[in-house]
């Protein structure tokens, strides 16, 4: 299936996994699709814009609904660091531990990086992976839809649009959630994404 992907609809599939990385999201779900379709420049995307769905709207909903782990992560930095303040502020001095640790335990005793694997990604390319994130099963069935989309419009090629009118036919993801909140009229959005691509192959 994945042979039929355009270089642009790639970029969304690769996009999204960057999406749910960027956000600490265990999961690749529909609402990382959305995402890197409208972040990328494609006719999705151009289609979407038209239709008042707009790149920092769509992350606004997302963080709202799913939340923003990346984000949490740099809080619980920024955590660690005032408790190191309040500690150096009664005499001890976290550094120096470290050190101790590592003078009696080798270099690196607090902290055991795993090392970067290569796993092949979803267009068969290597990639050295900080961890696997999946997609969802809904996520799946997208991708799957995109195929019957394109095989519905007789088309030998899967393309943005493809996708986005996967997203809408599957009709139950998170994606799906942020448009009907965003009073997105559905059957104009999959009228405007099928013109999109008729003027692409015509």
């Amino acid at each position: 299936m994945f042979e039929r992907f355009t270089q642009s609809a790639r970029a969304v599939v690769t996009g999204a996994q960057q999406q749910a990385r960027d956000l600490g999201h265990p999961v690749i779900g529909t609402e990382h699709l959305l995402l890197s379709l409208i972040a990328l420049d494609n006719g999705a995307a151009v289609v979407l814009r038209e239709a008042g769905v707009d790149r920092e709207w769509v992350r606004a909903a997302v963080v709202g609904h799913a939340g923003d782990l990346g984000g949490e992560a740099a809080a619980a930095a920024d955590r660690d660091a005032e408790d190191a303040a309040a500690l150096k502020a009664i005499g001890i001095d976290l550094d120096a531990v470290r050190a101790a640790i590592e003078e009696n335990f080798g270099a690196g005793a607090l902290h055991l990086p795993r090392p970067a694997r290569k796993k092949r990604g979803i267009f068969g390319r290597l990639y050295a992976s900080g961890g696997h994130i999946p997609f969802s099963g809904r996520n799946k069935k997208v991708l799957e839809l995109s195929l019957r989309e394109a095989l519905r419009l007789k088309h030998k090629f899967i393309a943005p649009e493809h996708i986005m009118l996967g997203v809408l036919r599957e009709g139950q993801g998170l994606a799906m959630r942020i448009l009907a909140d965003r009073g997105t009229d559905l059957d104009r959005l999959r009228a405007e994404l099928t013109r999109s691509l008729q003027t692409r192959v015509s």
